[in-house]
């Protein structure tokens, strides 16, 4: 892997102001989004079958399509049908409580035999759920501030990291709002680990910024090449994984996967606009005041 040549970003070129102008106008369009959609529905991104409850059933359909097993299913109330792995199996997620419906239609084109489960979670279980998943991300978040806080000891530093963190966070749930992606508790875990991957990001910059020797942007360009390069390797694990997944049916690791993507993208532009923007400014002109 070639050398990643970060001192041709030409930051001297561009105003802390319009550096951070970009990230802003980003996370204010992206909050946008999720405000509207919590008037439309009610929630501020779509809540998948882990959250809402209902009832999956999981079904196999010999030399089926997906949309042959969507039209024989076309008549009855269903939340989503999806295939499952590498075969013939399929998975319909309902909210109606009696499914006999649905199961018949199964059992009549496809066998008696081809229902695999049937498993139903109630909306209370759901809604429980979804409190505990809330309170692990604001824990996690509430966490990593406190932590950030204690190691910088400053405000403008520690403020840069947690606005960056939130930002990483609320671009990719805005995004699954407008590409349709479901809130699952594998989500929740892909937003978790956004957490982790900005903050780790944002640390190093702060730390060779303002704890090693030598100059403002000698000791940006040193951290750049570090984690630029680790975050473009995380962006492209993510694609394979995203690609792999998508192409063989695996359950979750698509939607997981395209979640880590635009959190890490948004992370690179948080990061090397928003976070140096306002560390240069502390550099100076923050600390001579």
């Amino acid at each position: 892997m070639g050398r990643i040549d970060v001192e041709k970003v030409p930051y001297e070129d561009y105003s802390n102001r319009e550096l951070a102008m970009i990230p802003l106008a980003v996370l204010a369009l992206a909050l946008a989004i999720i405000v509207i959609a919590y008037v439309v529905t009610g929630t501020p991104v779509a809540l998948g079958f882990d959250f809402t409850g209902g009832t999956e059933i999981q079904f196999t359909a010999e030399d089926a399509s997906t949309d042959e097993v969507r039209d024989l299913l076309s008549g009855v109330e269903t939340e989503s049908i999806r295939a499952v792995g590498f075969g013939d199996d399929y998975e319909v997620a309902t909210q109606l409580e009696d499914t006999e419906e649905i199961e018949q239609l199964i059992r009549e084109e496809y066998g008696e035999d081809s229902i695999q489960s049937v498993q139903t979670r109630s909306a209370e279980f759901g809604s429980d759920t979804q409190t505990e998943a809330l309170l692990g991300v604001i824990a996690a978040f509430v966490g990593m501030s406190i932590l950030v806080a204690l190691m910088f000891r400053t405000f403008i530093p520690s403020i840069a990291v947690i606005v960056s963190a939130f930002s990483d966070i609320v671009v990719p749930v805005a995004l699954m709002n407008v590409l349709g992606i479901e809130l699952t508790l594998g989500a929740v875990a892909a937003l978790l680990m956004i957490i982790g991957y900005s903050v780790d990001s944002d640390i190093l910059l702060n730390n060779h910024i303002l704890r090693r020797h030598g100059g403002f942007y000698e000791s940006a360009y040193r951290a750049m090449r570090t984690g630029i390069s680790m975050t473009l390797t995380s962006i492209a694990a993510m694609v394979t994984m995203f690609l792999v997944s998508w192409q063989f049916n695996i359950d979750l690791l698509p939607d997981v996967a395209l979640i880590l993507v635009f959190g890490l993208t948004a992370d690179l532009m948080n990061t090397y606009l928003l976070n140096m923007s306002l560390l240069r400014w502390y550099k100076y002109e923050g600390v001579t005041r």
